[in-house]
């Protein structure tokens, strides 16, 4: 299906469902497509010299021009974090609350794309419209300032497009959850609810900022010596309580982390911190007593380049933790996170750094719904078919079955790449389109299947083996094979050896017209060098012949 029908309602997601993170969504009607989101994730440290993931656009930029806009729910990465990479693909106009366009006009002119992309500002709560799609943000809240739901109205129904929220009662900075809102939608009816699931296992509620604030300042005021206090440089509210916590404990916060810095500019710029504890530049926070010193740190997940890992491992600039200090990790790991938190945490220790994170103290909360707020959300929206995003599968399937206990009518589960007919009914996958993975490799973008990181992979795990044949037209030997290894272990050079032996019996071997053939010599050679590195070592390494004919 290429072109979605004035009589239908389509949703894809070509990110972030199936998997928590790298989020593009799209709702198909009327010959338009209508984009929420275009995030990145990140990957575990197994693809080699690959940090940054995101959703490939294919099936879209190739319908670009029905494209009618990008709206973004809000700044978090996983949702904002892929305009810089993808825009020049897509072309479409973007539309954000003025925190998020704050946060990604920042991106944008590091990637000299400031004047280029077009970004339009939508105030909280406004109503706009990108035909044939009727749009209204519901603020939300959420770990990060100005989260918005979407209202997207069609003349087949309206669909309720959550983004990540949760429940809070006391966010501390931005609105509440505009829950009068919600029931309103509730009772004009609501034909789907596409709802962040990454909670569903979770009961109860997932807790306010105002439970941590007070939480926080109790462990800071324990502190004898240093501090340094990690959390995400997005969750605002946890980072001003940070730097409350110093001053109630007549600490100087001091804020270490370009993200971080960059976070409270971009909040004070849309009016948000005004009133922030002055900070001591880290260039001098060095000349303050130890016990008069607060640090505000990126890094929770343990980024080898963030403020925490430089302390933890001795390489910032200016800052320093010594024997005595105390590291607070307010944040939960992100699942994947847990061997570069651990060598974090390994490294603060070994330094005599003590550690408090919210396994000791309830110094973290979530920004995602736990069950109790899913059902209240059910409750309020009352939409007639549930689709389960921003989850692995398992997350989506349990989601699922909640819903179905909420009295809603249909569920589907649909990952990545499932085309869904939301309307007319009943909701079900239609069809199945390429939903790959693009990885930001250098200053450029490949898939991530592609050769290239299918051979860095192998050449990680297996080593690399490189045969030199110089042979006369006949295929005679003129020398003997040159071979080059690496990540291979030959020490006493009898691996070498044995793959000249091995590539000197491949020669003789040939018939004569196939040593006339240099294709039929490379691959017979790298046959050859294979299987001697296989036979003395178990291993396929990346291999490369280059046959020189004299």
């Amino acid at each position: 299906m290429t072109v979605p029908g004035s009589d239908e309602l389509l949703f894809l997601a070509l990110g972030g469902a199936g998997e928590i993170g790298m989020n593009l969504n799209l709702y198909g009607h009327a010959g338009k497509w209508l984009m929420v989101d275009l995030g990145i994730g990140f990957t575990d440290g197994s693809e080699p010299g690959i940090e940054v993931v995101m959703p490939d656009p294919a099936f879209i930029v190739e319908r670009r021009a029905d494209l009618v806009g990008i709206v973004l729910t809000h700044a978090h990465e996983d949702h904002l974090g892929a305009v810089a990479d993808l825009w020049p693909r897509l072309k479409a106009p973007v539309y954000a609350t003025p925190f998020a366009a704050s946060v990604l006009r920042r991106k944008l002119s590091e990637a000299g794309l400031r004047d280029t992309v077009p970004v339009r500002e939508i105030p909280l709560g406004g109503k706009f419209s990108l035909a044939p799609f009727e749009l209204e943000l519901v603020t939300m809240t959420h770990s990060i300032l100005e989260p918005n739901a979407l209202a997207v109205r069609t003349p087949l129904g309206t669909v309720f497009h959550t983004g990540d929220w949760k429940i809070d009662p006391e966010p501390l900075l931005g609105d509440l959850t505009d829950e009068a809102m919600l029931r309103r939608i509730g009772e004009e009816g609501a034909l789907a609810m596409v709802c962040d699931s990454t909670n569903v296992f979770v009961e109860g509620e997932a807790g306010s900022e105002a439970t941590v604030r007070a939480n926080l300042a109790a462990e800071v005021a324990k502190a004898r010596q240093r501090v340094a206090v990690t959390c995400f440089a997005s969750n605002l509210a946890r980072v001003e309580s940070a730097a409350l916590a110093a001053v109630a404990a007549g600490r100087h916060p001091v804020l270490s982390g370009r993200a971080l810095q960059r976070m409270v500019e971009a909040a004070q710029e849309c009016g948000y911190l005004l009133d922030f504890p002055e900070c001591v530049p880290e260039q001098q926070a060095g000349y303050l007593p130890r016990d008069k010193v607060l640090y505000i740190c990126t890094g929770s997940q343990g980024e080898p380049r963030a403020a925490m890992a430089k302390l933890a491992f001795g390489e910032h600039r200016d800052l320093t933790l010594e024997a005595g200090d105390t590291a607070i990790f307010s944040s939960r790991i992100i699942p994947g996170n847990e061997r570069s938190v651990g060598r974090l945490h390994n490294a603060l220790m070994a330094r005599g750094v003590e550690i408090v994170d919210d396994s000791e103290a309830d110094i973290h909360v979530s920004g995602h719904p736990a069950r109790q707020e899913l059902i209240r959300m059910y409750q309020w929206v009352r939409p007639k078919i549930a689709v389960p995003v921003h989850g692995e599968v398992r997350h989506m399937i349990e989601h699922a079955a909640l819903a179905r206990t909420c009295q809603v009518p249909e569920t589907v589960v649909a990952p990545n790449g499932s085309l869904v007919r939301l309307a007319p009914g009943p909701a079900e996958v239609i069809d199945h389109v390429p939903a790959g993975r693009l990885a930001r490799d250098g200053d450029g973008l490949v898939a991530l299947d592609s050769a290239s990181l299918r051979d860095r992979r192998k050449l990680l795990w297996n080593g690399a083996a490189a045969a030199t044949l110089v042979i006369d037209r006949k295929g005679r030997p003129m020398a003997t094979p040159r071979v080059s290894l690496r990540g291979i272990e030959d020490e006493d050079g009898a691996l070498s050896a044995a793959i000249v032996e091995g590539l000197g019996e491949m020669l003789a071997d040939l018939s004569g017209s196939e040593r006339g053939d240099d294709g039929r010599i490379e691959e017979a050679a790298r046959q050859a060098v294979r299987r001697v590195v296989r036979a003395h070592l178990g291993k396929k390494p990346l291999t490369d012949v280059h046959i020189v004919r004299i």
